[in-house]
């Protein structure tokens, strides 16, 4: 992995992440490419990272073993199809961090030969503690698997999904999920300063209960409910707000949500598949 020539067409903010995760877990920048159409883009990841740059797609290609598709998904057919020769003379493992870009779209813009992983990370990545979905198709090896495995592991955890369809589901649940956490979190906010905190202990409050209680679920082999219950006594405060949550249609209303998520994820691929 550390001798594996990494290519990054696009250099926004995941790119960034992923590069800055690379270097952190001991791989080299000077086996690094980054392209973008962004001239300061790509002073400010050399001056950071030190890796190469470039304003040419086709040399990220050229130097790298692996290339990652990091452009908005209105842009990247026309960018898959201007590199879709290169991609296939050196047969380069493409990874696509596009979101809603199917393989199929993938393969029919690269060659039908070319090895491709579609992931879908989420924002936490911008800071190290991401959870990302994978999915290959069938030419992707399992030296390749592992290969994009461990460049998103970089960013945080990582996990691998056999049927594409299942990145709808990842898309409602981790992709858009941070969001539904902030919405909690300001919601949280706006009742500890109705009951007479000031903002920044109520933030403050907010944020380290959520940051503990995230820690507690990933530490434990339990599952939530059954954290939940251990710190829910019976007739105290937690059961008194509990029950307030399930007699307001918490459950109900947070798998709503997630369908429609899911829904309009499929409908949004759909679209951007069709321009």
């Amino acid at each position: 992995m550390k001798t594996t020539k990494i290519g990054f067409i696009g250099g926004g903010n995941m790119a960034a992440s992923l590069i800055s995760g690379l270097i952190a877990s001991g791989h080299a920048p000077e086996r690094i490419w980054v392209s973008d159409v962004n001239p300061s883009t790509l002073v400010a990841l050399a001056e950071q990272h030190k890796v190469n740059i470039s304003n040419s797609n086709d040399v990220v290609v050229n130097a790298a073993d692996v290339i990652v598709l990091a452009v908005k998904p209105q842009v990247l057919k026309a960018v898959a199809l201007s590199v879709a020769a290169l991609v296939q003379q050196q047969e380069s493992l493409v990874v696509s961090i596009a979101a809603g870009i199917s393989l199929s779209s993938l393969k029919l813009w690269l060659g039908t030969d070319t090895s491709i992983v579609r992931c879908m990370p989420n924002t936490p990545a911008l800071v190290l503690t991401g959870a990302t979905a994978l999915c290959a198709n069938e030419k992707v090896t399992a030296g390749q698997r592992t290969l994009a495995e461990n460049i998103l592991r970089s960013v945080g955890i990582t996990l691998w999904v056999k049927d594409e369809n299942d990145l709808d589901a990842v898309t409602a649940v981790s992709g858009s999920g941070p969001a539904y956490y902030f919405l909690l979190m300001e919601a949280m906010e706006k009742a500890a300063v109705e009951l007479g905190l000031n903002e920044a202990t109520a933030r403050l409050l907010v944020q380290q209960t959520a940051l503990g209680s995230a820690k507690i679920a990933l530490e434990s082999e339990e599952t939530p409910e059954q954290l939940r219950k251990r710190v829910t006594s019976p007739g105290g405060t937690t059961q008194q707000a509990i029950e307030t949550f399930q007699q307001g249609g918490f459950t109900e209303l947070v798998s709503k949500a997630l369908h429609a998520a899911r829904d309009r994820s499929i409908e949004m691929s759909k679209q951007t598949e069709n321009t």
